[in-house]
């Protein structure tokens, strides 16, 4: 296949966005947002950079993950039953990342600051009390140990083989840590900024990012248990990957813009 078809273009589009994706996902925002938050008070000029050097950690694992698959993907043929477990997976982590964050919300006093709710940064706990730029590089390593972040690993590293050998899977793991790098490095940009203006807008901007972690995580999850139960509904899904990705990032990023306008009609910049 020709490296530089539309199918090719489409997957590299597909492969930013899938990152951008990611690095949206719950566990990220809820530990980046502890690791500024501790910084902010240990190390405040290195608060701002936490996001970056944890989604550095993490695209490594996944390059070097790439890579070792690509290596090896002409003599593995992935089984049938792979797929469809993973999707079983990542609904029902949706699920409860997704419910754990709706009812944080819900339950956050008024002057309390509702902060994301994460899986793995509940299991490691005390980990993301570090102040040390290769420290939260290797926590973002260790968070890329998953079964979520290395299934999408093997998928562009054995798509990867349809087009070309390892170079073309490097091109994919770098898209994606390149498409995670941002939405994560944004983020702990943004968390630094909050933590440094008044206490008003971290309120209301943690309720509304809250609310749409919660409601995408749902909605992502309902979805991909109706394109399996529904053959119909898979069927209409097919080819849409990209246009749904454009979707979720685009509704993420935007509350992102809509926390910041209703924080300045609250206290004026």
């Amino acid at each position: 296949m020709e490296p530089f078809s539309a199918d090719w273009l489409s997957l590299l589009l597909l492969t930013l966005v899938l990152g951008m994706k990611h690095g949206f996902d719950a566990d990220h925002l809820a530990t980046i947002d502890g690791l500024t938050r501790y910084n902010s008070r240990h190390n405040p000029r290195l608060a701002r950079y936490c996001g970056i050097l944890f989604s550095l950690g993490h695209g490594a694992v996944v390059v070097v993950f790439v890579l070792g698959v690509s290596l090896v993907a002409g003599q593995w043929e992935v089984p049938a039953w792979f797929g469809t477990l993973g999707s079983l997976i990542s609904i029902a982590f949706l699920v409860v990342l997704g419910s754990l964050n709706l009812a944080a919300v819900l339950r956050a006093a008024p002057d309390q600051m509702v902060q994301p709710i994460g899986l793995k940064g509940s299991l490691l706990g005390r980990l993301s009390h570090v102040s040390h730029p290769v420290l939260i590089a290797l926590l973002g390593a260790l968070f890329a140990l998953s079964f979520d972040t290395l299934s999408q690993a093997a998928f562009f590293a054995l798509t990867a083989t349809r087009f070309g050998g390892w170079q073309h899977a490097l091109l994919l793991a770098l898209l994606f840590t390149f498409g995670m790098l941002l939405t994560d490095g944004i983020n702990g940009l943004w968390i630094a900024r909050l933590i440094a203006r008044a206490d008003q807008i971290a309120l209301l901007a943690s309720r509304v990012m809250g609310l749409v972690v919660a409601g995408i995580s749902l909605l992502v999850a309902a979805y991909g248990l109706a394109t399996m139960l529904s053959p119909a509904i898979g069927a209409w899904s097919e080819g849409k990957e990209l246009t749904f990705g454009f979707i979720l990032v685009g509704v993420i990023g935007a509350s992102y813009l809509v926390a910041v306008h209703l924080t300045r009609r609250v206290v004026p910049v």
